[in-house]
């Protein structure tokens, strides 16, 4: 059904029965596997670093077809993507038999039962990394407190992004846990294409722009409800939406159009005109282009109940970041950002219209902020090398078994 929606990939549907579509090349293998997108990016500093080694191999999963997309393009050699297979006993065991992986790397909060237990009793040592649950997650392990001793003791090493998640850990039954920081803090900036960023440049011109990036379902109505007001007071500026999900453009293209907005899409080879009021930037991987067109960001997730997006990623980039109260999936990143600017945090449309119009009139202060943010980073850093040396020393004892 996933698959005749356009939600799977039909062509490798196979690979998530455990029929995998290459041959395991030889030498030692790294499994490393992410739910999507989000988790995928903040892997590739580590499978790069895994692969400096020689006669290693590193073994990418993960579920959705935009994280499959996305690796395509950036995977190093001598790494490649499967799908991860579904958590059923005798497809994870098939999985298993044919890969015979070294190392297992599950990232954030990848606590399937099949994949972790199965993969323990396989002798495979097995490190949660860039660790996380959403207060959501904590209280549903909490009400099934034997599974989930059962499968953190599987686990050999947890690296937790801060301190409440290590004590969520420990409490559910992890054994050794540390505290690492996060993955997303050592990313490289996102890439970007030099060339379409010019144009769009030159396309808006010196027109004020507001970036809401990440969106979901139920927030670009409050958000088109602050362009409004914002507009009524600086006419010219252009409101950019790059939903969480490109396939939701003509659906956020018609909230726009309903609203009364001139709307331009980028999926459809669009570029903004001088009377496009808002532009929906429905591609998959321009991230990197629209954070660094803009001088602040507001990011979705945060007024409605997802938990909030990676705030790390424009702050890099020296843009300031504003968000709503939903921020539990990056607590601590969120935490320490809007410490560092000092301001950032919104609950209504009207609010966010305040902040917008008070960046955009003064951007200095945008760009202090944003100077803040960056500096802030460094604060985060160090969860690569702390994960690189738990990967070596599991490798290292396992190659002693």
């Amino acid at each position: 059904m996933r698959a005749s929606g356009g939600k799977e990939d039909f062509s490798r549907l196979g690979e998530k029965f455990g029929n995998s579509s290459c041959e395991r090349p030889q030498g030692n293998l790294i499994w490393v596997h992410g739910a999507s997108v989000g988790e995928c990016l903040a892997a590739l500093p580590l499978v790069t670093r895994l692969l400096e080694k020689p006669g290693r191999n590193v073994l990418i999963t993960s579920g959705t077809v935009t994280s499959a997309r996305l690796l395509a393009d950036r995977l190093p050699p001598n790494a490649f993507h499967q799908y991860a297979p579904i958590d059923r006993h005798d497809v994870v065991q098939k999985f298993l038999d044919y890969w015979q992986p070294d190392l297992a790397l599950f990232i954030d909060s990848e606590l399937w039962p099949n994949r972790v237990v199965q993969t323990r009793e396989a002798g495979v040592p097995i490190a949660l990394v860039n660790a996380r649950l959403s207060s959501r997650s904590y209280k549903r392990w909490r009400l099934v407190p034997g599974a989930a001793h059962k499968i953190l003791s599987s686990i050999d090493k947890c690296l937790a992004q801060d301190r409440r998640v290590a004590e969520q850990l420990i409490s559910l039954g992890a054994q050794d846990v540390v505290i690492s920081g996060s993955l997303k803090a050592d990313s490289p900036p996102l890439p970007y294409n030099a060339n379409a960023l010019a144009v769009f440049r030159e396309m808006t011109d010196a027109r004020p722009l507001f970036l809401a990036a990440q969106t979901h379902k139920g927030e670009e109505e409050l958000i088109l409800q602050a362009a409004q007001l914002v507009c009524a007071v600086r006419p010219q500026t252009l409101v950019i939406i790059a939903p969480r999900h490109p396939d939701r453009g003509d659906a956020i293209a018609a909230l726009a159009q309903a609203s009364g907005f001139k709307v331009e899409h980028r999926a459809q080879g669009a570029l903004p005109a001088a009377e496009t009021q808002v532009y929906v930037a429905d591609t998959l991987g321009e991230l990197g282009l629209f954070y660094r067109a803009a001088n602040f960001v507001f990011l979705g997730g945060s007024l409605v109940s997802h938990g909030g997006h990676n705030p790390l990623e424009p702050a890099i980039l020296g843009r300031s970041v504003l968000t709503g109260p939903h921020i539990e999936n990056f607590e601590e990143a969120f935490r320490t950002l809007l410490l560092a600017q000092e301001s950032g945090l919104i609950s209504t449309p009207e609010q966010l219209a305040q902040e917008i119009l008070l960046l955009l009139s003064k951007p200095d202060i945008a760009s202090e902020r944003g100077e803040r943010a960056q500096a802030a980073v460094s604060k985060l850093t160090g969860a690569l090398k702390q994960t690189m040396d738990a990967a070596e020393e599991l490798l290292e004892r396992h190659a002693r078994t």
